[in-house]
């Protein structure tokens, strides 16, 4: 097939477009700036943000199938920012496909479009975790309006299909590993609790697994067709043993110093206020959003996948932490 990447320059994006170059199909990208990594690829690259209906047109010419993959993805942003590229960008991503004669549309979405602040999840799944009805966040709130709509899509012509990777780490991370290596380095990196409250996370040669073998099956009338899915290395563990593993791997000083959650969430308030009424760039420190994350046991059931489109995580933590701090020393 020939298929469109969104956001194919970023770290899941280039996974998708290695793997399916790996199966031999041919790959165009759409992301907003040029990449020598994907040029190195072979794949094509189309310039342009995704609410452009006439760039998307171009990128869509020729092509069988979307992967979904594109999303302003931060903790931080004025709401227009989050809506132009997750809402509306999906919305005409969509439009565009269909108009196209296109049939298969993956969607990558997020467990967070369930997260309902305090409450743990425990082994839940896509059955008995509803959206969320609040959001202390604008990044979780738009990707569960775009989920709404790439579902709500599907079609007895146009299947469409949500995958939700709980975070994605390994070789190629620009942004979970260096973050949290930095902050270890700097000794200002705090566990929210005690560390014990358990939380899933996906190895990111498992994400491109899932989303490929969700392509090989989505078609009109599919098992998979109009469905939400987790997906995660399936093996549920303390924060303090994921965090400390990715630490360890890049040779960063491990974290055993705690924050109770009511101070992280006062902090977190108090930052958001500070950065709103002062028009502060970049992220803060803290937020509402991120003390609940980090202090919240939230895990998933991926069996569905597992039925509808043969998702088994072929990484467990403790090889992609091997295969991480290899990759980590040959770029040294």
């Amino acid at each position: 097939m020939r298929v469109l990447v969104t956001g194919g320059s970023g770290f899941l994006g280039q996974g998708l477009c290695r793997g399916l170059l790996a199966q031999g199909h041919a790959v165009v990208s759409l992301q907003r700036h040029f990449s020598n990594d994907l040029e190195a690829l072979g794949v094509t690259q189309v310039l342009a943000a995704l609410d452009d209906a006439a760039k998307v047109r171009t990128a869509l010419q020729g092509v069988d199938a979307v992967l979904h993959n594109a999303a302003k993805a931060s903790g931080w942003g004025a709401w227009q920012e989050f809506e132009r590229s997750n809402i509306t960008g999906t919305a005409v991503l969509l439009a565009e496909a269909r108009t196209a004669g296109i049939r298969r549309f993956v969607y990558t979405s997020t467990p967070s479009v369930v997260h309902a602040g305090r409450m743990a999840v425990a082994g839940g799944n896509e059955t008995n975790t509803p959206y969320a009805s609040h959001f202390s966040a604008y990044y979780p709130h738009s990707k569960m309006l775009a989920e709404r709509a790439v579902l709500s899509a599907n079609t007895t012509d146009f299947a469409t299909v949500a995958l939700r990777p709980r975070l994605i780490w390994g070789p190629g991370d620009t942004q979970l590993l260096p973050r949290l290596a930095q902050r270890a380095r700097a000794g200002r990196l705090r566990f929210i609790g005690d560390g014990n409250n358990r939380m899933d996370c996906t190895y990111i040669d498992n994400a491109v697994q899932a989303h490929l073998q969700a392509l090989a099956h989505i078609q009109p009338g599919a098992a998979c067709a109009g469905k939400a899915y987790f997906i995660s290395n399936g093996e549920p563990m303390p924060i303090r043993d994921i965090v400390n593993g990715l630490l360890s791997a890049a040779d960063a000083p491990l974290v055993q110093a705690r924050v109770p959650f009511p101070v992280a969430y006062f902090a977190g308030m108090l930052c958001e206020a500070v950065w709103r009424t002062f028009q502060m760039s970049g992220e803060p420190p803290m937020t509402r959003f991120l003390a609940e994350q980090l202090s919240t046991e939230h895990w998933y059931d991926c069996s569905n996948a597992r039925r509808d489109f043969g998702y088994v995580p072929q990484v467990g933590f403790t090889e992609g932490l091997r295969r991480l701090r290899a990759s980590l020393q040959k770029a040294d």
